[in-house]
């Protein structure tokens, strides 16, 4: 994992270097403090989502590029089998399996997500978080806690929750490890520009 992060801090500052974007920049761009942005940069902080997404924008690049180093070039279709997808470890204990990395000009970032069991689940604070678009989670097995804003669901293998992404969401399994499909839709002002 430590690997990882020094390999995307790196990519972060190769492609800041390329762009001429000072540090200060970029940590605006990202609402991240400057030494939180340094410390990305370093690879010395695991990453966010919605981190890596906005530094993605600012450098009109997609995701994968700047995860992965590689440009997605699929078009038409692209196949994923069980079990398999791009792994993104952006919270602890949590596992995202991209569904669509390497297809070009994606309009919404596809994940198979699993949330780890958690301590206390039903009533601990849950960590919040919150991006431009939309988003929909779709449970797969087992139970989520899933905070949006002030209120609270309970959602059961089967159930659906679509909601605006920009308002402050995060979620805890319930009961065990709760497994879903989790859909990030980019809204028209955090789509790139070509």
């Amino acid at each position: 994992m430590e690997t990882l992060l020094k390999e995307i801090g790196s990519r972060l500052r190769g492609m800041r270097d390329i762009m001429d974007i000072t540090p200060d920049e970029m940590a605006r761009a990202t609402d991240v403090t400057l030494q939180e942005y340094l410390a990305y940069e370093a690879g010395d902080k695991d990453f966010s989502f919605t981190f890596l997404h906005r530094a993605a924008r600012r450098f009109n690049i997609d995701l994968t590029e700047l995860l992965t180093g590689e440009t997605p070039h699929r078009s038409g279709y692209t196949l994923i089998r069980k079990g398999e997808g791009l792994p993104i470890e952006r919270r602890v204990g949590f596992r995202y399996l991209n569904l669509a990395p390497f297809f070009r000009d994606r309009l919404a970032e596809p994940f198979c997500v699993t949330a780890p069991e958690v301590a206390d689940a039903a009533t601990c604070p849950i960590t919040l978080s919150s991006h431009a678009g939309q988003e929909m989670d779709y449970i797969l097995a087992g139970s989520l806690r899933v905070r949006i804003g002030r209120h609270e669901e309970i959602l059961h293998a089967g159930d659906t929750l679509y909601y605006d992404a920009s308002l402050p969401h995060g979620m805890v399994a319930l009961n065990g490890p709760c497994q879903f499909l989790a859909l990030v839709i980019a809204s028209s002002e955090s789509t790139r520009e070509d």
